[in-house]
């Protein structure tokens, strides 16, 4: 059985992670209209895995006695003046989102609760791969610059990125 406090923690999230998915949702609708086919494709797949990552918690919180509540979402506020602005938003989300994974962990511990805890490690570990992979692209895009072939290349990178199902740190 959740506590008060970790239900609360645990639906906070919930909603944090549909935006998340709302982010990156809206970063692939942008590089689509934009022909950025690569970018579009990994941003489009970031998305649905986001999505995944809130059903987890929604599944959890119901299979321990809670309530999973959705709530409403805003409408994401990003700045498309350049990639590296886009994906530098990206990258500070990534870490917001882990410093909040790493609360709902503190409120576990503190109220004992390790069963909760136990499910956390999961998340714990997919925000350091989170984390990796946006910092990643963005090395990746201070290599290139304002080259504009290098950017071709890179949407390339990216579409063979996410159709093979690897991660762009490897």
């Amino acid at each position: 059985m959740l506590s008060d406090a970790m239900q609360s923690a645990l639906n906070e999230q919930i909603k944090v992670e549909a935006e998340s998915s709302q982010i990156y949702l809206a970063m692939a609708s942008w590089a689509e209209v934009k022909g950025f086919e690569g970018i579009a494709t990994f941003m489009f797949k970031q998305s649905d895995e986001e999505r995944a990552h809130m059903l987890k918690l929604v599944k959890y919180v119901n299979q321990r006695g809670g309530h999973a509540i959705i709530s409403s979402l805003d409408e994401p506020k990003l700045d498309y003046t350049s990639f590296k602005t886009l994906f530098t938003q990206l990258y500070n989300h990534e870490v917001k989102v882990s410093a909040s994974i790493n609360k709902l962990v503190d409120i576990a511990l503190t109220g004992k609760d390790y069963a909760t805890h136990n499910f956390l490690q999961w998340y714990v570990s997919e925000q350091i791969e989170e984390e990796a992979t946006a910092k990643a692209i963005l090395d990746k895009i201070d290599l290139i610059g304002n080259d504009k072939g290098g950017l071709y290349l890179f949407d390339n990178d990216m579409k063979v990125f996410s159709s093979s199902g690897h991660n762009i740190v490897q």
